[in-house]
């Protein structure tokens, strides 16, 4: 991790004062653990999570909230502010403020969108196949869930299908044991420093 850290430190500003780090990858592939501690070596970065942007209405179809209520601001150096999703009441809560801090982590499926590229410092990609994280998401949130997963199972494939991100990702993560492995992404746009780790055996960052 500390590697990673210390590459994103090294990038420029991506959106006015923020370097914008998007984590995506299939629903149940890890991406809130890794976002929350990546964040946590960054000194306490904010996390935003698109699970608080999209809703039971608007799994995929949140970016124009997005980019007025997130992106702009902070594009302008400004405070933000969203009102986040609650997921069992089905309404969105009071407005949370998001500061346009040195380092903000957006991380959900769709941090890699294509209309929200052009304001990434830097993209990974929670490398863990569709039907391995869709089980483990499914384990996760138990039956009463199933209805939920069924639906979204589906609206995933169509999303990514229209708006890939991995092919766009800077960098891979995998999970290995207790730690991660970072390699170099498809987009090859991670700058001119060696890739972090290679293969699966010691060298992985755990």
């Amino acid at each position: 991790m500390h590697d990673l850290v210390s590459r994103i430190r090294r990038l420029g500003p991506s959106c006015g004062p923020v370097r914008l780090v998007g984590v995506d990858g299939h629903a149940g592939s890890g991406k809130s653990t890794f976002a929350g501690r990546l964040a946590g070596a960054l000194d306490g970065a904010p996390v935003l999570r698109l699970d608080d942007v999209a809703s039971h209405e608007e799994l995929f179809g949140w970016t124009g909230r997005l980019l007025s209520q997130v992106i702009g601001p902070l594009d302008r150096g400004e405070q933000a502010s969203y009102a986040p999703y609650d997921w069992r009441a089905r309404g969105f809560g009071p407005p949370r403020p998001l500061p346009p801090a040195p380092v903000v982590v957006v991380e959900g499926v769709g941090a890699g969108r294509r209309a929200l590229r052009p304001y990434l410092a830097l993209l990974l990609w929670m490398e863990l196949p569709a039907e391995a994280s869709w089980s483990r998401g499914r384990a996760r949130d138990g039956e009463e869930q199933r209805e939920f997963w069924d639906g979204w199972v589906a609206a995933e494939q169509r999303h990514f299908t229209d708006d890939p991100s991995r092919p766009f990702a800077d960098l891979l993560v995998r999970e290995c044991g207790k730690g991660y492995e970072v390699l170099p992404g498809p987009a090859g746009t991670a700058g001119p420093n060696p890739p972090l780790t290679h293969g699966d055996g010691s060298s992985a960052v755990c």
